[in-house]
């Protein structure tokens, strides 16, 4: 029966009967598996309505634990919930639930304390044999080099357990925790509604944690992140609509704020995987540091990505080993169809270009060491983004085994494009492949406002930014800073409605240079500055 008594929180022994697990025969030690213990509390506690289920400091081995509705999981301070390794069947539904806690149609669940639950991963490193379509790109540059493309693997490569799955639950709450050492997704929720991660401690090897993210949420709705630190080996925040587990569903209604987010992938990751859509979400008051990409938005199986904010960031990026996904860049936007990306996947099999719209991101300092890419695709382009009052450095990495970054900061097929106080800043050590500050291609109605920034190179005869195949754009308040050799250069048949007012170019040697192929009215100007050299 319940013991109660025990060294928990007030709020958590007020009223609920306890079910401590040494009572149903756990011993606290490593060496004894303590999975069916565990299982006959939450199971006893479930069948009184619940209550709360109590761990006491010591170790617990155990195999996948099932959940059950009512019921409290509280991890005592010096706690250690250990996931022990467990036969499975590949491909069928064991391999895809495989976890070390899951639960399932449930509701009224928490799992609390100061504990830890310990995945226990193993890597092992070899020559790349694994056909990635997602990092192919990367290894054949690092072949084309003569250079060696060993990467991690967890040494049960199909066994992978995550430490929390949670699927179709509502009134979840997961608090003061740590999640460490995940063989595969650390924290995974599919179509779960109202739920609290708070003050939550993830871990996995930045070095060798590959499908190791950090928290995964598909589908889910009402989900709330706070007060957590995040340091993974994969993508630390994850936002899907997928159909792994039942229907794509909307994940919608998510805020996040006051969290450090570590990654040897992408920080916060609006996905790839976006069957149905990802919408409603703000992002506050974080912290990015050692990540090899910050913020992502990819867009691979014809969902839509909208109505999110993204604010008071700071964003630090470096670059991680070859075969993460990234180049230490801060911002990124990519729409693709699955059968760009995949060899398997046949063009027409898949669905159209999905679909970014209405993202705004405000006041963010950001350090990076690769361009940061935002594109939308020629069938479907990005609309609506805002980048307001950000500040973004670039240095190079002389350690990485190749330099991809050219421009600073560029957009791609968008329409409806703002970046507004906006500060490119080249940092040392530099980069020789280094030209523009901002490159925009294929735009439709740009406002550039407040912009401050030069070419990579004093001396260097690129312009600080490159405007091509333009239609529309209010460029006004810009600054170009001392040593601009040309600030802002014009090309692209198709460009036109160019507007520069009030700009001060006085710093510059030329404010502005049209290619051949511009029409000389697709430019008006209006009280702009320009210095001797520049009239």
């Amino acid at each position: 029966m319940g013991n109660r008594g025990n060294s928990v929180d007030n709020r958590a022994a007020s009223d609920l009967p306890v079910y401590n697990v040494k009572s149903f025969g756990a011993t606290g030690k490593k060496d004894d598996n303590a999975q069916k213990a565990i299982q006959k509390a939450i199971d006893a506690c479930a069948a009184t309505n619940g209550g709360l289920v109590y761990f006491p400091p010591g170790d617990y081995p155990s195999g996948k634990i099932c959940l059950r509705r009512n019921v409290r999981l509280h991890l005592e301070a010096g706690s250690r919930l250990y996931a022990l390794k467990e036969e499975v069947k590949i491909g069928d539904e064991s391999e895809l639930k495989n976890a070390l806690i899951f639960g399932e149609h449930l509701e009224n669940v928490t799992i609390e304390g100061c504990g830890t639950l310990d995945g226990q991963a193993e890597y092992v490193w070899r020559l790349d044999d694994f056909e990635d379509d997602f990092i192919r790109p990367n290894k054949e540059l690092m072949l084309s080099l003569g250079k060696p493309v060993l990467r991690s693997f967890p040494k049960d490569m199909y066994g992978r357990k995550k430490l929390i799955l949670l699927l179709n639950c509502k009134n979840v709450r997961i608090s003061g925790i740590s999640l460490v050492n995940s063989p595969s997704w650390t924290l995974n929720l599919y179509g779960c509604e109202r739920t609290v991660i708070d003050s939550v401690y993830i871990y996995s090897s930045l070095k060798e944690g590959v499908w190791a993210d950090g928290i995964d949420a598909d589908g889910c709705k009402d989900l709330r992140i706070a007060n957590c630190t995040v340091e993974t080996g994969d993508d630390a925040l994850a936002f899907y609509s997928m159909n792994w587990f039942g229907p794509a569903l909307p994940c919608e209604n998510i805020t996040v704020t006051n969290c450090r987010l570590t990654s040897a992938s992408s920080a916060i990751k609006f996905c790839d995987g976006n069957m149905n859509c990802i919408r409603n979400v703000t992002i506050d008051n974080c912290v990015v540091v050692g990540a090899n990409r910050g913020i992502a938005f990819m867009n691979f199986d014809g969902g839509y990505v909208s109505d999110v904010v993204l604010s008071n960031l700071v964003v630090d990026c470096t670059r991680h080993d070859w075969f993460w996904w990234g180049d230490g860049d801060p911002i990124h936007f990519n729409i693709k169809r699955r059968s760009e990306i995949h060899k398997s996947v046949k063009p027409g099999t898949d669905a159209p270009a999905g679909i970014i719209r209405r993202v705004h991101i405000k006041n963010v300092i950001a350090r990076g060491k690769g361009s940061s890419i935002c594109n939308g695709h020629p069938d479907s382009w990005l609309e609506d983004v805002t980048i307001e009052n950000l500040k973004l450095y670039i240095s190079s990495d002389p350690k990485a085994p190749y330099e991809k970054a050219v421009h600073c900061l560029q957009f791609q097929w968008a329409k409806n494009l703002k970046l507004k106080d906006v500060e490119v800043f080249w940092c040392e050590p530099e980069s020789s492949t280094w030209e523009s500050a901002l490159f925009l291609k294929n735009i439709k109605d740009l406002v550039l406002e407040s912009f401050k920034g030069r070419q990579a190179k004093l001396g260097f005869e690129a312009p600080a930014v490159r405007l091509e195949q333009v239609e529309g754009a209010v460029i006004r308040g810009c600054v170009a800073p001392e040593g601009t050799t040309t600030f802002l250069q014009i090309s692209g048949d198709k460009t036109k409605d160019i507007l520069l007012i009030g700009n001060d170019f006085h710093h510059a040697k030329a404010p502005y240079k049209l290619e051949e192929n511009v029409e000389k009215d697709s430019v008006r100007e209006a009280f702009n500055v320009c210095g001797i050299a520049g009239q």
